[in-house]
């Protein structure tokens, strides 16, 4: 499978396979330009595909809306229309742009040959239906898709650049004006009517030097005909007037280190802009009017890639990361609405089903990754559980490894083919202690687990495919670039191989041992043929056509001994019956070549394999008649990824099954009704309580923070509004805490306010105000206000709460615990009293005796401004 997904297909019956699972590819993180919106979706490309996503407004999510695959080399950019939602254009390395129709989901237009990789792209925002397109040192292509004038143009001034162009931006206000960043660090404008500017707005830092420093982002401001954002990969950001031609601002970031690809502006928030770190993932909020960040949120540990702002739905940044993860984050929520994480981002060259768990999946990619997913949730894992935790992988120049998973480093690594390229890597079966290589430099090596070289098979030209015999222990079968198929016997100390076949007019890149009749093997070749040999006959027993292309992928089927799947580079999988050599179905889901494929134990009709066995004497085993487990087998056998063990946890919930009893991932799934409650509960109360060593470290693992924001987020679901308002105090949230406390009790929000303000008025902010006025807590105020010498505002409040203005609030309270509203307003008076005391106190201090006796005789205390007038 190039680049491009993973799809898992479950086979139905006899003629039929469909698609039950699929795993995104992750965005590219070479070119720029590689992820866009338009409307209600947002798009971005892998290697060779292009994954459109729509929201469904009903679920209020992002779905996969289509793949876009029609590319045969890398894709380099991608533009959304923007006077057409449903109109997208894209470039490849194969001097290819094409015009797709999401709605329709096909191509409408499509431009061949096009003098040059179109590295950069973008629709023209003065003109309906053209797509402009540069190269290298340009010049600029415009294509007019449809009408009069329909067809390929030079631009009249953008060409003969001296330096490459790294990106390019039209103007969305300003017809035709557009902007081209370069290696160099320059920028060449130009705008009808107006004098062209070639390569100027140098950092001042290359000023007079040869030195490049090329620029990695450009934007034009949405509010502005003249103001442009440019970020340099080493000079950092700049805020520049493309009239002038002058710098207007420099932006600084907090370290040195730090360095930006991608910005963009945010479009409901005048001079506001936002950048990824391209070394971590820090998400940092701008606005033109100062130098440094606004706000920063580190999203991720690996840097961004690519940043969009959606208009619809608005405060959502689409954000695309080195590591090839995508997502829509929102800054309003601060979380992430929409995250496909850990995808490949390059060519999927092998697959297999963990032996004793078929719901894991390895995958191993030319991006240099082995990924284990769990194909039930579509997510990567990154530990397994049961015994077998060890996975071997191969390089194309460093070897072979093994890898434990669980522990997450090499266990083990061979070096025996040197810097040659190693094209499979096949555990043996029956003896987990062997291991085969096979290589370009001809051999095939076979090997104990501890590095220990058993033989070494030669072969006249570059190995390309081994598997061992699931019947036989000792045999292995090898393909090469000489045609043939090899089969050796390890037992014994020769290196020659004890049979030969021959038939394929090209190389022969995979073999497969039939895991169900001894003897029998396949063997896929670039002549686009599968052929299946039988050993004790030594002969070709049938030859499978129909592929158009080489074929890279085979697999048997476990159960049906005759069922043959293949993929090939025609973008298809075939299903044969090898008795006939017919093609009883072929799978169209994939948009690109198929190089492997796996089939998850237990999934096929017409039963005679391991599992079919399995269960078979179980039934044997069982007293009675069964019939719930029978079902349960067979559903296992026979069902589709996903949900089976959950159907059958809940059959025995019904039957009375006492909940102890169930599985751990029975609190994953759906739960009965009866248990949906306590079992939230439950984990909300784990959430909270577990240690943070339980949780190990690495990325995704949830922070202390995040474990606490969930379980609020049950308990809140849970009706238990006492426990979310205080775990969101522990968090510091108290405006969400306090929005929602009058659901327990007004005594309850109260007390929550008082709490708010006694820590506001430790650490001394004028915070406290409002909270105390709201609950009445005029004494407390009062206080507050004279302890900060605040003496007139502290007369103040306390003269309006003896007009009545500032109302004390009743709740509910025993009897007589709560103060009658003479009593509130004799307890006003003396605050007013002591709080003018204090006041011409002060005045009295500063030697302003005239300002003193004011402040008595503005209460009307005539008896206390005598005595200060004897003193």
């Amino acid at each position: 499978m190039t680049d491009i997904p993973l799809n898992l297909f479950f086979k139905a019956n006899m003629s039929q396979v469909r698609q039950v699972g699929l795993l995104a590819a992750g965005c590219q993180p070479w070119s720029r330009d590689v992820c866009a919106a338009g409307g209600d979706r947002f798009a971005y490309c892998a290697t060779l595909a292009i994954y459109v996503y729509q929201l469904d407004h009903r679920y209020n999510e992002f779905k996969l809306h289509s793949i876009m695959s029609e590319h045969k080399k890398t894709i380099t950019a991608i533009s959304w229309c923007p006077h057409n939602p449903d109109l997208f254009a894209s470039g490849s390395t194969d001097n290819l742009v094409i015009i797709w129709n999401v709605a329709e989901q096909k191509v409408v237009a499509k431009l061949d040959n096009t003098k040059g990789t179109p590295a950069s792209l973008s629709w023209c925002w003065n003109a309906d239906d053209a797509v402009a397109f540069a190269s290298d040192r340009g010049p600029l292509f415009i294509w007019t898709i449809s009408g009069p004038d329909s067809g390929v143009t030079v631009h009249r001034d953008a060409h003969s650049f001296l330096s490459d162009i790294c990106i390019f931006r039209w103007h969305t206000r300003k017809k035709g004006k557009v902007v081209f960043g370069h290696i160099d660090g320059s920028l060449s404008i130009f705008q009808p009517g107006n004098k062209s500017h070639k390569h100027v707005l140098r950092p001042e830092s290359l000023e007079g030097t040869e030195e490049e420093d090329p620029v990695t982002a450009l934007e034009w401001d949405p509010l502005s005909t003249e103001y442009l954002l440019v970020a340099n990969l080493h000079y950092g950001i700049r805020l520049v007037d493309s009239e002038s031609l002058c710098c207007i601002t420099t932006f600084n970031f907090p370290s040195a280190a730090a360095s930006v690809q991608c910005l963009a502006w945010v479009p409901s928030a005048p001079g506001m802009f936002i950048t990824g770190d391209s070394q971590v993932g820090v998400l940092r909020i701008w606005n033109v009017s100062r130098t440094t960040p606004v706000d920063n949120f580190k999203l991720k540990k690996t840097g961004f890639h690519c940043l969009h702002v959606l208009n619809s739905p608005p405060r959502k940044k689409l954000c695309c990361f080195l590591d090839g993860g995508v997502g829509l984050y929102n800054m309003g929520a601060k979380k992430w609405d929409f995250l496909r994480d850990l995808g490949h981002v390059e060519t999927i060259f092998d697959c297999k089903f963990k032996p004793d768990d078929p719901n894991l999946l390895a995958t191993a990619s030319f991006d240099g990754t082995i990924k284990v997913w769990d194909i039930n949730t579509l997510t990567a894992v990154h530990t397994s559980p049961g015994d077998l935790n060890c996975i071997a992988g191969a390089t194309s120049r460093n070897g072979a490894f093994i890898w434990d998973i669980k522990k997450g480093k090499m266990a083990q690594r061979f070096n025996e083919h040197g810097k040659s390229g190693i094209f499979c890597i096949a555990w043996s079966h029956k003896d987990s202690k062997r291991i085969a290589t096979c290589s370009g430099d001809g051999y095939c090596i076979i090997r104990t687990v501890d590095g220990k070289v058993l033989h070494k098979y030669r072969h006249p030209a570059a190995v390309f495919g081994c598997d061992w015999s699931q019947n036989n222990k000792d045999m292995i079968a090898t393909g090469c670039e000489d045609r043939n198929v090899r089969v050796y016997y390890v037992a014994t100390s020769s290196d020659q191989p004890l049979k030969v076949f021959s038939g394929h007019t090209e190389k022969v890149f995979h073999v497969k041992w039939s895991p169900l009749r001894e003897g029998i093997l396949c063997s896929g070749s670039d002549d686009g043929s599968v052929r299946v040999w039988d050993y004790t006959q030594d002969a070709c027993v049938n030859i499978l056509s129909g592929h158009t292309a080489p074929v890279r992928g085979l697999m048997w089927n476990t159960e049906v001994p005759y069922l043959l799947v293949s993929g090939s580079w025609d973008y298809t999988i075939k299903v044969w019956d090898t008795r006939e050599g017919t093609c009883v179905d072929t799978v169209y889901d994939h948009g690109a070549d198929v190089y492997d494929s796996a089939i998850e134990p237990g999934t096929p009709p017409l039963l005679c394999g391991k599992v079919s066995r399995d269960i078979k004497q179980e039934i044997e085993k069982q007293t009675g008649n069964p019939r719930v487990k029978k079902l349960r087998w067979f559903s296992e056998c026979l069902s589709p990824p996903g949900g089976s063990d959950n159907l059958w946890n809940l059959v025995a919930v019904v039957k009375g099954q006492d909940e102890s009893l169930l599985p751990q991932n029975y609190r994953k799934g759906i739960m009965h009704l009866k248990h949906l409650i306590k079992f939230r509960m439950s984990e909300a109360q784990e959430l909270t309580t577990v240690k943070m060593s339980k949780f190990g470290g690495g990325i995704g693992v949830p922070t202390k923070e995040e474990r606490l924001k969930e379980a609020a987020e049950i308990h809140l679901r849970l009706g238990q509004i006492q426990r979310y308002c205080e775990l969101m105090v522990e968090l510091g949230e108290w405006d969400k805490a306090l929005s929602v406390a009058p659901g327990v009790s007004v005594k309850y929000w109260k007390k929550l306010m008082q709490r708010r303000a006694d820590q506001l008025i430790q650490e001394d902010k004028d915070d406290v105000i409002p909270y105390c006025i709201a609950i009445g807590d005029v004494k407390k105020l009062v206080n507050f206000l004279m302890s900060r010498g605040q003496l007139k505002e502290a007369l103040l409040v306390a003269q309006a709460a003896c007009e009545g203005n500032l109302q004390t609030l009743h709740v509910s309270t025993p009897k007589g615990s709560w103060c009658s509203d003479d009593t509130c307003k004799e307890d006003f008076n003396e605050l007013l009293q002591e709080a003018c005391k204090e006041l011409a106190d002060w005045y009295f201090q500063e030697g302003r005796a005239v300002l003193a006796a004011c402040c008595h005789l503005a209460v009307d205390n005539i008896e206390r401004l005598i005595i200060d007038e004897k003193q």
